[in-house]
């Protein structure tokens, strides 16, 4: 039996929200074949087996047509954004785009979410994200530590506002790096917020 190995699909980030062309859903039977369960996530990737000798040439097929490629489980998950309804400029799509580059698929202790608000009214549920960035006009607001799930379930803090383009991805990948070093086993982000204090982070991303 071949080894088998998950990978998780989904469309680039645009204006519209998660959208599949009926092209890219036909490359993905085509590639894939008839008899390949794929599962749909509520973060808006698609979830496959696939097996581990043909993972190379089944992703260069999937890119082809204009897809995103990337590892699942225990991984930074792709960006889930807002609908851009304010338009691609003023809501930041390209912002977005780079954010997506920059965090899509690293090893983390445990699956982090990470979020994009185009404006303040936040459609892409921010709030319950482990990190988001929300554009408020010209500059943007960083909360971490939402908790969708279970009797718990709280809303993300922020964890700084004011900040500039340039420096969003210096900041999130700080995040997620001091995570990955300071994480206990398998802490989800949420519990390692509340371990580390949010003072300390902040601390973190100001110096």
């Amino acid at each position: 039996m071949l080894d088998t190995i998950k990978i998780a699909i989904s469309p680039p980030i645009q204006v519209g929200g998660i959208l599949f062309t009926v092209e890219q859903l036909t490359t993905i039977g085509v590639v894939l074949g008839p008899n390949v369960k794929i599962e749909m996530t509520p973060f808006g990737q698609l979830y496959m087996e696939v097996p581990l000798v043909e993972r190379e040439l089944i992703t260069e097929k999937l890119e082809y047509a204009g897809l995103e490629v990337n590892p699942a489980g225990f991984v930074t998950k792709s960006l889930i954004a807002c609908n851009f309804c304010k338009g691609a400029e003023e809501a930041g799509l390209a912002v977005a785009q780079t954010l997506n580059v920059s965090i899509a698929g690293i090893k983390t202790p445990m699956p982090i979410k990470i979020g994009y608000a185009g404006c303040a009214l936040g459609t892409s549920e921010p709030l319950l994200k482990d990190i988001s960035v929300v554009k408020m006009r010209n500059t943007y607001e960083i909360f971490i530590g939402g908790e969708p799930k279970g009797l718990k379930a709280s809303l993300a803090q922020s964890l700084i506002s004011g900040v500039q383009e340039e420096q969003l991805v210096p900041i999130v990948m700080a995040l997620i790096h001091y995570y990955n070093e300071h994480a206990k086993g398998k802490e989800k982000f949420k519990k390692f917020i509340q371990r580390v204090t949010l003072e300390r982070l902040q601390q973190l991303i100001a110096t």
